[in-house]
């Protein structure tokens, strides 16, 4: 009898799944500024867009008709952006971005100004990168061939970088993928100053393959001789490394049972502020200026030999 009633309990609790669709209210309506520039040469540019619904799922569109200037404090320059079609910009034949120099982001709409404030750190060089042979394992079922960057931390505490890795061309840009680094480390918890990037920032993410990630495994196989990797480091400010940290938090949610033990969805900070004290406009998105290091490498099949040498020593 005991039996037959928990079968039935089961029986019970698994036909009691239904699905919700949940009426949300429209949103306040923000005005969001992604400003991450950088000392290179090109184009450099300015999103200013307007928050959408959850559910909305087309392009955000340029907020037009903007007066949008750069300002260097420490040179006393400014340098007035052009309205494109989905973004101000402009278009750099001569360095505009200086480390230790200090800048001004400002904004200008027909009813308000806003303006943020940023200082360009320094950046380490990248010595070289490299790739290793790996044997058939659980993660990979095949021989295959990993890749990690090699850069050293300046001495002296609180260097905040994000590292950005292109593999053949493709960008690793998924929200999951975003690898910042604090010194030589991961975050300021786990101090390590003025040494070799510890292994998760140098390689764990521009090693994407994952058996539990048919989406990333079929992109992002392992590497194979002809496949190139690009490494940037980028230079961020204490401010915009919080604020990287706690877009990964908010965007890269677990669902199902697991998300009633996450952090709460919550707007992240900005840096980007009215000049009117009394406004009430709400504002999303940072202002940050990068120096930014470089380097490359193809696996060629002579870079391979040499891998799977050093391995079998």
């Amino acid at each position: 009898m005991k039996n037959i009633l928990l079968i039935i309990a089961i029986v019970m609790l698994a036909s009691c799944e239904f699905e919700i669709q949940p009426k949300l209210d429209t949103p306040e309506e923000l005005m969001v500024v992604d400003a991450f520039l950088t000392d290179q040469l090109g184009r450099q540019e300015v999103k200013i867009t307007r928050s959408q619904p959850y559910f909305e799922s087309s392009k955000p569109e340029l907020i037009t008709g903007l007066s949008v200037t750069l300002e260097d404090l420490t040179a006393d320059v400014s340098y007035a952006l052009i309205e494109g079609s989905d973004s101000y910009y402009l278009d750099v034949s001569e360095p505009i971005g200086f480390v230790g120099h200090e800048y001004r982001l400002v904004v200008e709409t027909p009813d308000e100004t806003f303006e943020a404030i940023a200082k360009m750190n320094r950046v380490p060089g990248i010595d070289s990168v490299g790739y290793e042979f790996n044997e058939a394992n659980f993660l990979v079922d095949q021989d295959h061939f990993t890749a990690q960057f090699y850069s050293i931390d300046p001495e002296g505490t609180g260097d905040c970088y994000w590292i950005k890795a292109w593999k053949n061309g493709n960008y690793f840009g998924k929200p999951e993928e975003l690898n910042m680094a604090y010194d030589a480390s991961v975050s300021p918890g786990q101090p390590i100053d003025g040494q070799l990037f510890v292994f998760p920032v140098r390689a764990g993410f521009i090693n994407p393959y994952t058996s539990d990630d048919p989406e990333i495994s079929e992109s992002q196989p392992p590497y194979v001789v002809g496949d190139s990797l690009y490494v940037e480091i980028h230079s961020i400010d204490r401010a915009a490394n919080d604020f990287l940290y706690a877009l990964y938090f908010q965007i890269n949610r677990m669902g199902g049972f697991g998300e009633i033990f996450s952090s709460p969805l919550s707007n992240v900070s900005t840096n980007i502020m009215s000049t009117d004290p009394g406004s009430k406009t709400n504002v999303a998105g940072f202002f940050n200026m990068s120096a930014v290091s470089a380097s490359g490498r193809r696996l060629t099949s002579t870079v391979a030999e040499q891998a799977k040498t050093k391995y079998y020593e």
